[in-house]
């Protein structure tokens, strides 16, 4: 376990460090012991010389001379003078066969290196003869035989005191550093590991964020970011708290208010039929706060309900549910001049034969917020004019736009278009119809967006994959060809509404009898309103 931790792991790394700081060293280090060492025995060479010299015949007995060599630890001693090379001291042996010479007179760093190699590497029992330069001018050099064997022992003795001394300054060295790590960075962090886990068993605890205390600056720009990131995480949840509250009061609030609704609709029915002209003039004002209530409570308890169940995708033709997205948001489509001069009309422009894969019901629920708003902004703004849904294949995804000849949309509005409850731009929006169908886009692995925006309309763009797509188009004579700009289809039969929300047209008191006819509106169950 002291290797898994940071300060065992930097003592590993910090002796590891060392050594190879000590081997860099070695190398030459060796090299130059060897050279020392014979060196020195060229001087105890010299020195036997001299004594020998010393006597008036240049004789010694030969005790003298074998003790002499012995103390030199040489085999033969060669003194060179004036050019003539002379045997000064000689062991009584046979004749020896030198393996290798060196001179030292000459040797450059890498040549002693590569000696030194060479007496780790050579075979055992070598003769070596070294000629290296004598002291205080004793003549022009001196040469010296020996057993290398003994020049290895001291070599390899040397190279095991330096790997010794080198492994105590390692351990040394790494025990110092990982103490001075343990007390400036390792402890600190224990702090703030210690103050994250105790944070995560209870968030809601002030006490528990963590305060910084750290003399290093990087620690302490750590410990003030943990602090507020804790400080955020603790409103953010006290914030989710008081959501959830909220949310569940309002669900055993939406019974009550439902009945209550219920009976406001039935009173909107007689103010509708009055014959007095003062309640026939603020009738409608009722039923439009009324209506407007209903709309803003309906969406609020749908989009605080669970997540969206997964998309049930099959095979979807866009046309004809094009034709019952413009059923749900035009109701007044089917009267008589509801396609008048300045009024919003509706152009189904998908393609016949186009099929996409998606699920239908949410499709159709993402169709109808872009449509409804389209209308909305629309009819706020006093314009006549289109809102259009066309669709096509665009290589490997399929695009559905949906168009509007409105006042567009303002700057202040884009930053937060499919933000929850800031995306609402019609007086009594909730703002959550674009969030919604753009929740329900990317569950299809698809996209919304804002693809343009001028005083002169909008146009939103719906982007699904288009895997198992299939376009078919109709050829001449197998059917009423696809309706072309400022062309509207003729409407088919009602089809069967997907969603409660298809009901709450723009009519008076129509998002009030839609909600109080819904059998699930007052717990928040069943399907998203389209806001």
């Amino acid at each position: 376990m002291l290797f898994r931790s940071l300060s065992g792991r930097l003592l590993a790394l910090t002796v590891v460090f060392v050594m190879i700081t000590e081997v860099l060293i070695f190398v030459p280090s060796v090299a130059r012991f060897r050279e020392a060492w014979l060196t020195e025995r060229l001087e105890r060479a010299q020195i036997a010389s001299l004594a020998l010299l010393a006597t008036p015949d240049d004789m010694v007995t030969p005790e003298l001379e074998t003790e002499l060599l012995k103390t030199s630890e040489v085999l033969n001693i060669v003194l060179r003078r004036d050019e003539a090379r002379e045997l000064i001291l000689a062991l009584p042996a046979p004749a020896l066969t030198v393996n290798a010479t060196f001179d030292l007179r000459d040797a450059g760093a890498l040549g002693l290196i590569r000696d030194a190699f060479a007496t780790f590497l050579a075979p055992r029992g070598r003769v070596i003869r070294v000629i290296g330069m004598p002291v205080h001018g004793g003549g022009v050099a001196i040469e010296a035989t020996m057993r290398e064997s003994q020049l290895r022992r001291a070599m390899a003795d040397y190279a095991l005191r330096v790997l010794l001394l080198s492994l105590v300054i390692s351990a040394v060295t790494g025990v110092l550093i990982a103490l001075a790590l343990r007390r400036f960075l390792v402890r600190p962090m224990t702090r703030v590991i210690d103050n994250m886990r105790a944070f995560a068993e209870d968030p809601e605890d002030g006490s528990r964020v963590i305060r910084p205390a750290s003399s290093i600056t990087e620690i302490a720009e750590a410990e003030a970011t943990l602090a507020r990131l804790e400080t955020e995480l603790r409103a953010a949840l006290r914030q989710r708290a008081r959501l959830a509250a909220m949310g569940a009061a309002l669900a055993k609030v939406s019974h009550d208010l439902r009945n209550m609704l219920a009976t406001a609709q039935l009173l909107a029915d007689r103010l509708e039929g009055s014959a007095d002209a003062g309640v026939a003039r603020v009738g409608p004002k009722i039923i439009r706060a009324l209506d407007r209530a209903a709309t803003l409570c309906a969406s609020t308890l749908d989009y605080g309900k669970a997540e969206e169940p997964a998309p049930v995708i099959r095979m979807t033709a866009l046309r004809a549910l094009v034709e019952e997205v413009g059923e749900s948001v035009f109701p007044d489509r089917l009267e008589p001049g509801a396609a008048g001069p300045g009024e919003v009309r509706f152009v189904n422009a998908a393609p016949e034969g186009l099929a996409a894969p998606a699920d239908p019901d949410q499709l159709h629920r993402i169709l109808v917020n872009l449509a409804r708003n389209a209308r909305q902004a629309m009819e706020t703004a006093g314009r006549g004019g289109e809102v259009r849904i066309a669709a096509r294949l665009e290589g490997e995804r399929v695009v559905i736009d949906v168009t509007d000849q409105g006042p567009g949309l303002p700057e202040k509005a884009r930053a937060h278009l499919f933000t929850p409850f800031k995306g609402g731009q019609t007086r009594g929006g909730a703002g959550l119809g674009l969030a919604i169908a753009a929740e329900l886009a990317r569950s299809h692995g698809g996209s919304v967006e804002l693809a343009g925006s001028t005083t002169e309309g909008a146009w939103f763009r719906l982007s699904l994959p288009a895997v198992g797509a299939v376009f078919n188009p109709p050829s001449a004579g197998d059917g009423a060809p696809a309706p072309t700009a400022g062309q509207e289809r003729e409407p088919s039969p009602a089809a069967p509404d997907r969603d409660a929300g298809s009901e709450a047209g723009p009519g008076a008191g129509g998002v009030i009898r839609a909600f109080v006819r819904r059998p699930g509106a007052a717990s928040g169950a069943g399907k998203r309103d389209e806001t």
